[in-house]
């Protein structure tokens, strides 16, 4: 899987993680992104989404 939100594209970053001594390390920061049925060009699938796409209604989900 890659760790990426189908909708708006939102991927992982890179950035440094500093120690006390202020020694800079590599690490990612990954987006927030849970599984969820979404309909997505018409059709109704599994995908994973970030948090902000479902707080702002861009994932939207079928119709029981």
């Amino acid at each position: 899987m890659a760790y990426k939100c189908e909708i708006c594209g939102k991927k992982s970053v890179s950035g440094s993680s500093y120690s006390h001594s202020h020694k800079a390390t590599k690490r990612l920061f990954k987006p927030n992104l849970q599984k969820q049925k979404i309909v997505l060009d018409g059709k109704t699938r599994s995908a994973y989404v970030c948090t902000v796409c479902i707080k702002s209604g861009k994932a939207v989900r079928p119709a029981r």
